[in-house]
């Protein structure tokens, strides 16, 4: 092929690129727009929750001992009063005879303790023994008076003898009979002496008696302070067992449902055991962790829309109740460390009542949530995803003006995923473009397909 040849097709594929590039020029790049425009806006902060109750009723073992068995199945529903548990009421009864019996047993000890007749009559007969012990002392001392002078005439009748004897006045016989009964005399002296030793010695031990019955009947009365003190602690024993009698049989505190049970069989269990866990499924109420950088905007009133599969198509509606002072730390799916606080939501009475009854909504059930934090009826509205971050963290966007993307600054009120209100830079009417692809430079000429604003 000539050169010339050559030189002609390179230029007609040039101008044919340049008419091109020239009718693409005109055209403009095709980009998503949507007009700026008036309308309601909320923000909101949407999160995960979890149903549960405010409070629940655990019945637990009220004291060590054998519970029966327990009918009760979750879901049953049960009225307040009603007897849900109770211990093996025969257990109880004998506990309770054997507290009274022991109460019975000491009250008759006392009165035992207090009968003082027979002391009292020991305590008159030692003092008769006394009075007469005294006497026998005193007889005793006589004896020994009489012993003593009796000895002594028989001392001097011997000797009287003896003079007679040496002269021959009586005979040997009368002298032997007086020297015998000198003899006899010191012998019945000397025993009247023993015998008045002995019943001193057994007068000084009489006279202890009267003092030994007395201190007996003394100690009766200590005794009897001892048992007094037993019988109290044997009857705080009692009242014990009647009021364990009288919390043997568990009822329920609510008109509510049965949510657990933890026992079935009967069997013996330690104070304090789980038995059944009631609650009021009126009351029921969702908790949500709130990430703590949009906890800040939420408020105690603010409306709160309950959505989801559990919930249905058609969402609920509820409130913020009560928002908890204090964060903690949580571990989101990707491994993220997040510092969030509880929120509480309370229902719509009305939408529990159907979520209840066409739901069968209970405890723990996962939900999510959308609280709104602020709200507007009639602010200037753009699409979320118009907005990006400038190089100072300003907020921009791509707005059209003349067939061009220009980049403009604008001030941003509410906004939340769908949605964000412009406060300044714009103006109703303006055209944005919704979504810009990352080659979209500015001052490119752009041919707008208008939208509407997303809902």
């Amino acid at each position: 092929m000539k050169t010339t040849t050559w030189i002609l097709l390179i230029a007609f594929i040039l101008a044919a690129l340049a008419a091109g590039l020239i009718r693409l020029a005109t055209r403009g790049t095709l980009v998503g727009a949507v007009a700026v425009a008036p309308g309601p806006i909320q923000q909101v902060v949407d999160e995960r929750g979890l149903t549960r109750l405010p409070e629940t009723y655990l019945i637990t073992m009220p004291f060590p001992g054998r519970i029966g068995s327990i009918e009760l199945v979750e879901g049953t529903l049960v009225r307040r009063g009603q007897v849900v548990a109770r211990v093996v009421q025969r257990d109880v009864e004998l506990e309770v005879q054997q507290a009274a019996a022991a109460v019975e047993r000491l009250q008759a000890a006392i009165e035992k303790n207090a009968d003082n007749t027979v002391e009292k009559t020991l305590l008159l007969q030692s003092e008769r023994f006394v009075e007469s012990m005294r006497s026998a002392v005193e007889a005793a001392a006589e004896r020994v008076k009489a012993g003593l002078a009796k000895t002594d005439y028989a001392e001097k009748h011997l000797g009287r003898i003896q003079q007679l004897f040496e002269s021959a006045a009586v005979s040997e016989e009368e002298k032997d009979r007086a020297l015998l009964q000198k003899i006899e005399a010191a012998v019945d002296y000397r025993q009247d002496e023993l015998v008045h030793a002995a019943m001193v010695a057994l007068q000084a031990a009489t006279d202890l008696m009267p003092t030994m019955v007395q201190q007996y009947i003394d100690r009766k009365q200590l005794d009897e302070a001892v048992l007094v003190k037993q019988k109290a602690e044997a009857e705080a024993v009692l009242h014990q067992v009647l009021e364990n009698q009288r919390r043997s049989v568990m009822t329920s505190p609510v008109d509510g449902v049965v949510l657990r049970r933890h026992v079935t069989n009967e069997r013996f269990l330690p104070a304090g055991t789980p038995l059944l866990e009631i609650g009021r499924l009126e009351d029921l109420e969702v908790e949500a962790d709130v990430l703590s950088l949009d906890v800040v905007d939420v408020r105690p009133g603010d409306p709160v829309e309950i959505y989801g599969p559990t919930i249905g198509t058609t969402p609920a509606q509820g409130s913020v109740s009560r928002i908890e002072p204090a964060g903690f730390t949580k571990i989101s799916s990707l491994g993220v460390e997040q510092q969030r606080v509880k929120v509480i939501i309370h229902f719509n009475p009305d939408h529990l009542a159907r979520l209840r009854r066409e739901k069968h909504l209970g405890v723990g059930y996962r939900v999510r949530v959308r609280i709104v934090t602020a709200q507007k009826a009639d602010a200037l509205l753009i699409p979320r995803s118009a907005l990006f971050r400038g190089p100072s963290g300003q907020w921009q966007l791509f707005a059209v003006v003349d067939g061009r993307a220009r980049i403009t600054d604008v001030r941003i009120g509410l906004i939340n995923d769908q949605l964000a209100e412009v406060v300044a830079g714009l103006n109703p009417g303006d055209l944005v473009i919704a979504a810009p692809e990352s080659g979209l430079v500015n001052g490119q000429r752009v041919k707008p397909i208008l939208g509407p604003l997303p809902r």
